[in-house]
């Protein structure tokens, strides 16, 4: 791995990872969230710092390598299509409480991961397996997100 290499998969790893955690200190949870009806599958709070983290590694990983290897293609594209979409996601849901919103923003965010997976899957496959945590874990949130918006009509 060359050093310019190096110092691009330190740069999205690192501003991967920064950025979910400033959006998530900026738009922690408070009281709206905690009043809300949530489904018995909720998991606890705690649970998702760390499972955040980790995917924002991988992500990361995944972006550097295509933005290196497919830098004329449309999986980095994808890859800040879908960043920018994870991005949204917080704001819309605990600062605006618009669990509606936020739903549309994760099926457009799991829609772009699915296609960069599909798109990867020939062309980098490591990336393509790096998205596929990511892709569970954003159907799952969609699931919870769908549930919340279901159990607490406005």
């Amino acid at each position: 791995m060359s050093k310019s290499h190096a110092l691009t998969l330190i740069l999205f790893v690192v501003l991967t990872v920064a950025g979910g955690s400033l959006i998530g200190y900026a738009s922690i949870p408070g009281p709206w969230y905690q009043e809300l009806q949530k489904p018995s599958f909720n998991p606890p709070n705690w649970i998702f710092g760390p499972v955040w983290t980790v995917l924002y590694v991988l992500i990361g990983i995944a972006g550097a390598r295509v933005f290196i290897r497919e830098r004329g293609h449309w999986l980095p594209k994808l890859w800040f299509i879908q960043m920018a979409l994870n991005f949204a996601w917080s704001p819309v849901f605990f600062t605006l409480h618009r669990p509606d919103l936020a739903l549309g923003i994760l099926v457009a965010m799991l829609l772009a991961i699915l296609s960069f997976i599909a798109l990867a899957w020939n062309r980098d496959r490591p990336s393509a397996l790096l998205f596929l945590p990511y892709a569970a874990w954003v159907s799952f949130a969609g699931l919870l997100n769908g549930a919340i918006w279901w159990l607490n009509p406005v």
